[in-house]
């Protein structure tokens, strides 16, 4: 199995998201700095001489609006169309990027439109699978927020749409297409740290805006905003603002944390590490800080168990996710393996190797009892090598919107199709509830179905 699941890693080290879109990654321009080896990641360029793509925005909230512009950032594409069910986004959609602009609460009115390629789907995640599987159908590309779905029951429905309709789409956890992560993959997948055993990843947040508390606005109303169209496939409620504005809060419409955040953590350890996904999923956590009457806890911690398989080793992950953190800022990925570990960022990643042999001073010591201390070895501590991104690299967000224009235009693959997506989604969504039930979840991370 070892040497099995080193060429299967190998081969997905040279295959994977660079080479989908032409780039590749490179680990030139070698500097030391603060005694460490530091090893600037580099992308090439790619070509401006491309088809023009023509896109409409589903949803012009913050990540929606984030994801245009990413996308207008490359060459040859045109945003036509957008759609949004608060009046006051549409009016600054026109101040954004033009009144040539059509506008509309009605995204199928979109979807009819024959001079649209794509769509980025930026609404809130109950309404991710049913508009993904119409744009497929209206023959459009998809670019959709992660998670892919809004529960596990939907997954299966939206990969048959997808496969059947021939177009690309894909799913928005940004730092698959990171420089970052291609490095991880590369450096697991020529042994750098060894058999993989452990990953933790962590998530830490203490503002209001961080939370979710997000600003409702002052003409937030029932004539500007289409409550009825918004909760028309969940369950009927009078006019809430803070429902609407404040989605995330409340899972008629959000998924939590591990919606929101562990999905990222998720997307990225498979990306690394070719996994399918765990089999069990135990979650606890609790409402710590921010009682505004949300349904989601403030403070989640994720333990999964990931089987031996073809592609890896079976190994345990922890994740956690604190919007109450006094420190703050901190985000990460860390990959342990018997030889050393990766500490992984979409812009770097850090490799520490123990520089250690194989024997056990201290046993060695007891057993001569009489020997003297004086000349005991000491502990070396690890070597440690950087991977940087280059200074100029536009970042994660943008590569992957490379990938899925390059896909859409040479007829080639994505690196988070509806797949991939899905089994980065399941784990989260199971998360959520393994909290709310209070029991571990058993999952069939190759067939993608709960196991009862």
């Amino acid at each position: 199995m070892k040497n099995n699941r080193r060429s299967f890693l190998r081969n997905l080290g040279l295959a994977g998201a660079a080479t989908a879109v032409t780039p590749s990654i490179l680990a030139g321009n070698t500097v030391i700095k603060n005694g460490q080896q530091v090893n600037y990641l580099e992308r090439l360029s790619y070509s401006s001489e491309e088809k023009v793509l023509k896109l409409a925005l589903i949803g012009a909230g913050g990540m929606g609006v984030a994801d245009m512009n990413t996308a207008l950032e490359h060459d040859n594409i045109e945003i036509v169309a957008v759609c949004d069910l608060y009046d006051g986004r549409l009016d600054k959609a026109s101040e954004r990027w033009g009144d040539h602009l059509f506008k509309t609460r009605d995204y199928k009115e979109i979807l009819k439109r024959n001079d649209i390629d794509a769509v980025i789907i930026g609404t809130p995640d109950h309404w991710h699978k049913q508009i993904g599987i119409d744009a497929l159908k209206a023959g459009k590309h998809v670019y959709c927020e992660k998670p892919m779905v809004h529960s596990v029951d939907e997954g299966h429905e939206l990969i048959k749409a997808w496969k059947k309709s021939g177009k690309i789409f894909m799913v928005g956890s940004q730092g698959l297409s990171s420089l970052g992560n291609e490095k991880a993959r590369q450096l697991l997948a020529e042994g750098a740290i060894g058999e993989i055993n452990y990953a933790e990843g962590f998530w830490a947040r203490h503002s209001p805006l961080g939370a979710w508390q997000y600003t409702v606005p002052e003409d937030g109303n029932k004539e500007t905003v289409d409550w009825e169209r918004f909760i028309s496939n969940t369950e009927k409620r009078p006019f809430d603002p803070l429902r609407f504005f404040r989605w995330r809060n409340y899972l008629d419409y959000g998924t939590g944390m591990s919606g929101d955040l562990f999905v990222h953590l998720f997307s990225s350890l498979h990306f690394i590490t070719g996994s399918y996904g765990p089999d069990k999923i135990s979650a606890m956590g609790g409402l710590r800080y921010w009682k505004d009457g949300r349904e989601v806890p403030d403070v989640l911690l994720g333990i999964f168990n990931y089987p031996q398989s073809e592609q890896h080793p079976g190994f345990n992950l922890s994740l956690r996710c604190n919007f109450v953190d006094g420190t703050s800022g901190s985000t990460y990925l860390k990959i342990v393996g018997t030889k050393g570990a990766m500490e992984v960022t979409w812009d770097d990643v850090t490799l520490k190797r123990n520089n250690h042999s194989d024997s056990d001073p201290f046993l060695e010591e007891k057993a001569k009892e009489a020997v003297s201390y004086a000349d005991r070895k000491k502990i070396l501590p690890p070597t440690e090598t950087v991977y940087r991104a280059e200074k100029g690299y536009k970042g994660a967000h943008y590569d992957h919107f490379a990938n899925f224009f390059h896909a859409i235009r040479h007829g080639g693959t994505v690196v988070e199709d509806p797949v991939f997506g899905f089994r980065a989604a399941a784990p989260a969504l199971l998360c959520n509830d393994s909290y709310f039930q209070d029991t571990y979840i058993q999952w069939d991370p190759v067939k993608m179905k709960v196991i009862a």
